[in-house]
């Protein structure tokens, strides 16, 4: 199953350096069944977006974390990791595209990387500053996501993770 988990650029620091990825409490995204019946439309590919859009939410969350935890030099930047893994458990609990994973994922399982371009690091702090809010329902706060999801994810392969890296912390 192809999965999205969510990130930061520590965490794919660390993958650079180890070799898997380490997924904030296993939690990571998919095309479930439930999230496919969220939809009245749609075929796979919109589907499989959808559910990288709410890693990359998940994103902006496990920024908003570190950015409270004065790690003002985090580079702003939503971080999606895709994998293809087959022991994935739902999290009906959860979003409708929720899923958990056990333990680290390897790289030989990752299928690409998803990451915002350093013209989106503004509007990303300030969607990071505000999502909660977003989820409860404050409109203004949601604009601000809206601002940082009009960001496209530019798509690396893995083979080219540890160049991004080396480019983003020059």
């Amino acid at each position: 199953m192809r999965i999205y988990i969510p990130g930061t650029w520590p965490m794919l620091r660390k993958l650079v350096k180890t070799g898997r990825f380490d997924p904030i409490g296993g939690t990571a995204f998919a095309l479930t069944p439930r999230l496919r019946e969220a939809y009245v439309s749609g075929d796979d590919e919109e589907l499989e977006y959808a559910a990288m859009g709410e890693a990359a939410r998940a994103s902006l969350r496990l920024l908003a974390v570190e950015f409270g935890l004065g790690e003002d030099q985090v580079p702003a930047r939503r971080v999606v990791v895709a994998a293809d893994l087959d022991d994935v458990t739902l999290r009906p609990d959860l979003d409708d595209g929720a899923v958990r994973i056990s333990g680290a994922v390897p790289m030989t399982a990752i299928a690409a990387v998803h990451v915002d371009a350093e013209e989106a690091e503004h509007a990303v702090r300030e969607a990071a500053a505000v999502v909660d809010k977003a989820d409860l329902g404050d409109l203004d706060a949601e604009f601000l996501v809206g601002e940082a999801e009009d960001h496209e994810l530019a798509w690396y392969s893995p083979e080219e993770i540890a160049f991004l890296v080396d480019l983003g912390d020059l």
